[in-house]
């Protein structure tokens, strides 16, 4: 589902070339059925997962009325209308939007994300998008997004830096950053790898910092007792594998082989553990830095308040304000 946008300088034509001499990606038939791996074509591969996707979305968000921004062919709009959801999409392929399905035609329709989000909405999904956009446009994108809902899932692949069309890859920490200067921040209890293994829902709680930084801190701290269990696990598996691999025995080689599967998934899931670790951590750290300046600035503001020059200066206004007020 992907967008890219030029600036007045780079103006694309047909082939994708700019009038600067620099290439912009060009979202046409080409890159939709060579470029996404297994062809993005309606087929019966593609209908299934977005037909799971809509299923977890009205199941566990029950929304109303859903935006896809950057819906490519619409597939998820098609699958939340059958599903009863108020569903649109809205994407910058002229290409893409032509190849949406006679159900939901009029409901999907060429738009950027860069151009403000005239309606509002119950939920916004935008689905491996911003990636495809350059730095300064991805942060107008999630500034519309965030202006046209308080609950967005999003998807932003954190990887795939060869990916020709991915001009700005970035970790799910910087996406985060640049929600909550929105006031929007990740719904640490909502898992949405149903979609992406790093898919987010955030949601605009314009709540108190002291209380941000609680629920981030209780979350890393259940995540790093899972890893923590996980890791533990991992060693006995491997003690175990070590016992087998020593005493060569026909009977045992399909424990040996089970094992050997199960530890390298517990090691996929130390690994991402650690670093979801990391991610909140840093976060952590940002909001509390965030705390600590506003401390200081409540500080300073006390201090002037409680100052004799404070308070000489507005006692000397009082007879200023008596006069402008019989004036008026």
């Amino acid at each position: 589902m992907p967008e890219t946008n030029a600036t007045d300088a780079d103006v694309r034509d047909a082939e994708g070339t700019t009038t600067s001499g620099g290439v912009s990606p060009n979202y046409g038939q080409y890159y939709y059925n060579h470029d996404c791996g297994l062809p993005y074509e309606r087929s019966e591969h593609w209908l299934n997962f977005f037909g799971k996707v809509a299923d977890h979305i009205v199941r566990e968000l029950r929304p109303k009325r859903v935006l896809d921004a950057g819906c490519a062919k619409g597939f998820l709009v098609e699958q939340l209308r059958n599903r009863g959801v108020e569903a649109y999409g809205i994407d910058i392929s002229e290409y893409a939007i032509s190849q949406v399905h006679d159900s939901v035609q009029a409901y999907c329709n060429v738009a950027s994300l860069t151009e403000p989000i005239e309606d509002r909405y119950d939920l916004i999904t935008c689905v491996e998008v911003i990636e495809h956009m350059r730095g300064a446009d991805g942060r107008v994108a999630i500034d519309n997004l965030c202006s046209a809902s308080d609950r967005i899932l999003l998807s932003s692949s954190p990887y795939d830096y060869g990916e020709p069309t991915h001009l700005n890859v970035q970790p799910p920490e910087q996406w985060s950053a640049l929600m909550a200067n929105n006031d929007f921040v990740r719904e640490l209890d909502y898992d949405a790898s149903y979609l992406t293994p790093w898919a987010t829902l955030y949601a605009h709680k314009p709540a108190p910092t002291p209380e941000v930084i609680r629920a981030y801190d209780r979350s890393w701290w259940r995540l790093k007792l899972e890893t923590q269990e996980t890791r533990t696990q991992l060693l006995q598996l491997q003690s175990r594998l070590e016992e087998l691999t020593s005493h060569p025995d026909g009977d045992l080689s399909t424990e040996r082989d089970q094992l050997r599967k199960e530890v390298l998934r517990l090691r996929d899931l130390v690994i991402g553990g650690e670093a979801e670790l990391a991610t909140a951590r840093g976060r952590i750290e940002e909001l509390e830095a965030m705390l600590g300046r506003y401390a200081n600035l409540e500080n300073r503001l006390n201090e002037v308040l409680s100052s004799n020059s404070w308070r000489l200066s507005q006692a000397a206004g009082v007879p200023l304000r008596k006069l402008r007020e019989r004036k008026g």
